[in-house]
């Protein structure tokens, strides 16, 4: 089946959400990689997701704020916390593009093992912050648990003016509608929804990860291909959905939480 197009904001394809949120002060770094590098570290019923034959890695840091139930309000304390997450692209065999992430260090606990237990991603607990001076943005991280423990990242980018046009593939990588994940057996996809990203371009002027090697994927050789920041959007999540190759009965989704080498 063809994928679906890579839509800048498509409306809402959920009837209800059950979770928001905000997603604030992010920085995307991307590197182009060969699909059938990273093939083999993606869900069942998915395959790499290509722009003009190549997929990418992203490493993202960002600060996720006012995480909360359905129209709830947000949870106190521990719904806001700093994320830094490495990141695949999808696709199934319905064309849904989504991200794989294969990491996603997060510096509140009680998140990490909710969200390991209910949807099994990856996440882990990790000690982070971010200062700003002026135009100039620099994220930290280091990982308490699981391992590998101490692993780091730091990077330090100059975000410049904001981008009236993307290009293609600022496009790709940020026009993201949905996760796939793999858990208790079903390879799973949790929609999400938010408004156009608001894009700034940047220079990364201070790049030292050990986050990218962490997760299963070689080092980047050389600058990425795209760095980008935004200031933020809000977010919602929809209910999760199974995905099934062609033939599979339909079985029911686990509840969701109540409460080559690089080019």
């Amino acid at each position: 089946m063809d994928s679906e197009p890579v839509d800048c904001a498509p409306e809402q394809k959920f009837p209800r959400a059950i979770l928001r949120q905000r997603w604030q002060d992010l920085t995307f770094l991307h590197w182009a990689v060969a699909p059938e590098l990273v093939a083999p570290l993606l869900p069942g019923g998915t395959r790499p997701d290509t722009l003009d034959g190549l997929s990418y890695v992203g490493l993202i840091g960002f600060r996720l704020v006012g995480l909360g139930l359905g129209r709830g309000p947000g949870v106190p304390y521990f719904g806001s916390f700093w994320e830094t997450n490495i990141r695949l692209y999808s696709v199934d065999d319905t064309g849904r593009r989504a991200v794989v992430f294969r990491s996603l260090d997060a510096s509140r606990l009680a998140l990490v093992l909710v969200a390991q237990l209910s949807l099994r991603l990856p996440y882990k607990w990790s000690a982070m912050r971010l200062d700003r001076d002026g135009d100039r943005y620099s994220y930290r991280c280091r990982r308490r648990w699981p391992g590998p423990v101490g692993a780091t990242s730091r990077m330090v980018v100059r975000v410049g003016e904001p981008i009236a046009h993307p290009t293609p593939l600022e496009h790709f990588v940020t026009a993201r509608w949905g996760l796939h994940t793999r858990a208790y057996g079903r390879t799973l996809h949790l929609p999400n929804w938010h408004p156009s990203w608001p894009l700034h371009r940047a220079e990364l002027l201070h790049l030292d990860d050990e986050l990218v090697t962490a997760a299963g994927l070689p080092p980047p050789a050389g600058p990425p291909a795209s760095v980008l920041y935004s200031p933020g959007v809000p977010v919602r999540f929809g209910p999760p959905v199974t995905v099934r190759r062609p033939g599979e009965r339909p079985t029911p989704p686990p509840r969701a939480p109540q409460g080559g080498g690089w080019r």
